[in-house]
Parts: C-alpha cells; structure tokens; sequence
C-alpha cells in the first residue's frame, strides 16, 4: 500500500471513530431516568394499524430525535404521542407510570386512539407540567387528587374519554389554570370551585354533575360550557359577573328561576340556555348583538321584547310567551336578516305577516300551536304537534 493509500486509510479510521464518539455522546447525553421513561413508556404501548408514530423509537440512537420527542439539555421536556394529523389512527396500550420520571417535563399530550386503563398517579410528581392534554382515548378511573399538586399547570384536557368519579376540589386551587376540558366523560358529584384568575374556557359538557354552580367562577371565563348535565338553582348571581364570556351553552341541565337581562349584553356569539326550567320575563336592556340566543323549552313568560330583532337565529319556543309578535322581528325576518324564528307552542295572539307576504327561502319560521291562525303556512321542525293553533280553552285558562 503506498503512501497516499495509508494517508486515506489513516483519515477514514479517524473519521469513523469521530462517528463512533458523537453517536456514542448523542445517545449519553440523555438523562439514564427520561431514558429508561421512555423505554418503559414505548413497551406500554402500540401503533395502531395504520400508523407508524412509534417506527423512529429506535433506542440504539438518540431518542432526543424520536418523533414526538423534545429534549433540553440532557432532560425531556416535552411528550406528544401519536400523529396529530386528523384521521390518522392513534395508539393503543396502557400510559406506564414511568412518565412520571421524566422530572423536566413541561408539556404532555396523547393523540386520539385507544388507550385504555388509569391516569397514572405519577403524572403528579411532574412539577414543571403546564399542559396535560390526553383526549379522545378509553382512560377510566378516577381523576387523581394529586394532580392538583401540578401548580404550575395551565391546561388540563382529559376531554372523550371514560372518566368515572368527582372533579376532584383540588384541582379548581390550581393558580395559573387556563384551560380545563373535562367534557365527554362519566364525572359526577358537583362543579367544584375553580379559583385561577386566569382562567378562559371551562369545559365540563356531557357528564353527570349534579348540585349549583360555585360563586367562585373567575371573570376571565371567557367560554363556559356545562350542558347535559344533572345541574340545579338558580344561575343569575354567576352570571352576572362573567361579562367577558364569547360563548355560554347551559342548555339541558334543571337550572331554574330568572335569566339575568344583563347577559345579553355579554360579547356573545352563542347563548345556550334551553332545555332547562328558567322562569319569568326576558327584557334585554338593549339591542342584542349575539348571533345566536335559544332559550327554548323553558318557562319564561311576558311578551317577546323587540330588543331580539338583530339576532340571526332566535329560539323562544316552547315557553308561555304572550302578545303579539314585535314587528321589528317581522321586518328583520322579511329581509332576511334574521333566518331563524321559533315561537311555536307558546301562547302568542298575533304576527303582522301579510297571508301574502313571501317568506324568503333561506330564513326558517315556525309559529304554531299559539293562540292565533297563522296567517302562513311554513315548515316546521320534525315531530312537531300536528295541529297549527292551541285549543281555546287553554287559550282563556292561561288569560285567566
């Protein structure tokens, strides 16, 4: 071999033991606790067929370069399993407890998928959490107390899963909650108080909480959403202090007594409060600027103020509503700028239609079972009673 060739053969041993030591450094920088974590963590789990999430987690290399995986320094800070593309499949197995030996963790998500089992108690040892979002999957079981030991979370979404059990109290002392999403899950027991002055969207739909609402709500809420629940009294003292709310749905819970005035002046977009059993006038004090407001099938009463006329899609059906119809809402109807009027089944005397007016196609109205003859004919919802006016006697007994 002559000169040249042992230069070049000198130069590639080099090259390759420098390969060999960066690779053998890039794999030991890692901390050995997050290291053995995520072995752990990858055993306890699978891809589902179709997906691919876990084919970098090759532990003969870096895992600070796995998918889903984001390090600092020597330490794991944040855990996103799964692909969050839509539509692509998740992961199935069990979520070890060995998560909570990745101390520096910050940030902990897992996709929509399969996994099934119970919130290990060890997420409460992550004292750096700020967000824990496990969502769309089968985890059962309680929600730990402990995790209200996570002081320095933001975001809790444990949202479409099978959680069974209370919202534990310690989780509303969190001081720097942002975000809670307990919705779609099996909780029960009542909505306890949640005192984080930061918090703007509370999410706690289709479980089965039972009890009043706390007073302890923070004026930040800013999206209160408590539907199809089990919940009871009366609301107005609570409402009236979230005046930064965008979007309120109470609706198919038992609340009773008066709807607050002062919450139609509220920056709302949506106004949810059907189903429910609330009672008395509704006077806003002014035009109400909220897209859509559904107070249907309740018990309000008096006649429909005219302030409702600048809403695009108005729900009153269902009540005990009296009078005539303001004249205003007909206008607006007419012109399309409100597209949809349910009055049906209350007890109103009267609408200035014109039996010739044309109702413009893309507007929706529905005004039978009153005590009046519609003046027109227009469809209504299905399953709706057949006959268009409300017997006379009931007519008179309700005047009575």
């Amino acid at each position: 071999m002559g000169k040249q060739g042992r230069k070049r053969l000198v130069s590639y041993a080099l090259f390759l033991a420098a390969l060999f030591q960066c690779r053998f450094l890039a794999f030991a920088i890692l901390d050995p606790l997050d290291f053995l974590a995520l072995q752990l963590i990858r055993k306890s789990m699978n891809d589902l067929p179709g997906s691919s999430f876990f084919a970098s987690w090759d532990f003969t290399s870096d895992p600070c370069n796995f998918t889903g995986v984001y390090c600092e320094s020597d330490k794991v800070i944040a855990l996103n399993l799964g692909d969050p593309r839509a539509g692509f499949p998740g992961l199935t197995g069990r979520l070890d407890t060995a998560i909570g030996k990745l101390s520096a963790l910050t940030e902990f998500s897992l996709v929509p998928g399969r996994v099934f089992g119970s919130l290990p108690m060890s997420i409460s040892q992550l004292e750096n959490l700020r967000v824990l979002a496990i969502t769309r999957n089968f985890i059962s079981g309680n929600i730990p107390a402990s995790v209200g030991r996570l002081r320095r979370l933001k975001t809790l979404d444990l949202s479409y899963n099978r959680l069974t059990g209370k919202i534990p109290r310690s989780v509303g002392t969190v001081p720097e909650l942002t975000n809670v999403l307990l919705c779609h899950n099996n909780l029960s027991g009542s909505v306890p108080p949640f005192l984080s002055q930061a918090l703007t969207r509370l999410d706690l739909k289709r479980n089965a909480l039972t009890g009043s609402l706390p007073n302890s709500f923070s004026p930040s809420l800013q999206f209160l959403s408590l539907s199809w629940n089990q919940l009871t009294g009366p609301v107005d003292s609570v409402l009236s202090r979230l005046d930064q709310l965008s979007f309120l749905d109470l609706s198919f819970n038992r609340f009773t007594g008066p709807i607050p005035d002062r919450v139609f002046s509220f920056p709302l977009t949506n106004l949810h409060l059907q189903r429910n059993s609330f009672y008395g006038p509704v006077q806003p004090g002014d035009q109400v600027k909220i897209s859509t407001v559904d107070l249907s099938h309740n018990m309000l009463s008096g006649r429909i103020s005219p302030m409702f006329s600048t809403v695009q899609n108005l729900y009153l059906n269902h009540n005990r509503f009296t009078g005539q119809v303001p004249d205003s809402l007909v206008d607006r109807l007419l012109s399309a700028s409100l597209q949809t009027l349910y009055l049906q089944h209350n007890f109103l005397t009267g609408i200035g239609i014109n039996p010739t007016a044309e109702i413009p196609q893309s507007t929706s109205l529905c005004i039978q079972y009153n005590c009046m003859v519609p003046p027109v004919q227009t469809p209504c919802p299905l399953k709706f009673e057949t006959q268009k006016t409300r017997p006379t006697s009931l007519c008179n007994e309700w005047k009575g």
